[in-house]
């Protein structure tokens, strides 16, 4: 029983450290954007959608928080979140243009992707791609590496680009308006992203169900 003890207590000892260090990551962060303003919104927005592991759930609700607070503009703190959001993708974006497709054809076979492979997927993200990139930027961890497929795929950019502001203004609005809300109690705040982001889910596979149903349907007419 003195071992179940002593596992209880240091487990209960674990968590209460870790609420404390997001309460002070939280803190910190109201502090940084209240100094840096909106270029800071968009700073860290612009690492959260890039490769570095930045959740944009600690970064819009307080910047939502400071504009309950009347110290910022909601549409401005949206707007910046969008912009940061699509700037981090447009990177990645990027390097999967630049890099991804010459290491895989040059080095696929090593990783059993061959030619075929990559044509067939810049044919899917030129026919699917709109989809994919939309219900990704609303899907945890998937929205952060979404634009590397993309990118290996040669997606047209200004499809690209409208798909991930769609899909990350829906994101950054909704933690917008939770911190707007709820920014004084982050239990609350914590509490209403889980709910949030089963909501999510739940639509996205509503979306893609619908969107498999409706190609088929094409199909079948012959349209």
């Amino acid at each position: 029983m003195d071992m179940f003890s002593c596992l209880a207590d240091w487990l209960n000892w674990i968590l209460s450290y870790g609420i404390s260090l997001f309460r002070d990551l939280i803190a910190w962060l109201i502090a940084v954007i209240g100094q840096l303003g909106y270029p800071g919104i968009v700073g860290l927005m612009f690492l959260e959608s890039s490769f570095f592991p930045f959740p944009s759930e600690v970064v819009v609700p307080p910047a939502g928080y400071l504009a309950w607070k009347g110290e910022m503009n909601l549409a401005a703190v949206i707007f910046c979140g969008i912009l940061g959001s699509l700037l981090g993708a447009l990177f990645n974006y990027w390097i999967s243009v630049k890099w991804g497709r010459p290491f895989f054809e040059k080095f696929g076979k090593y990783f059993l992707v061959t030619p075929e492979a990559l044509d067939k997927a810049e044919a899917f993200f030129a026919k699917h791609g709109h989809i994919s990139t939309f219900t990704g930027r609303l899907i945890p961890i998937i929205r952060q590496y979404i634009s590397l497929p993309a990118g290996l795929a040669r997606m047209p950019l200004k499809q690209f680009c409208f798909y991930t502001a769609l899909g990350s203004g829906a994101w950054v609005v909704i933690l917008a308006l939770v911190g707007y809300f709820f920014g004084s109690s982050q239990e609350l705040i914590h509490e209403q992203i889980q709910k949030i982001t089963i909501a999510l889910l739940i639509f996205c596979v509503f979306i893609i169900v619908f969107y498999i149903w409706k190609q088929k349907n094409k199909k079948k007419h012959g349209e």
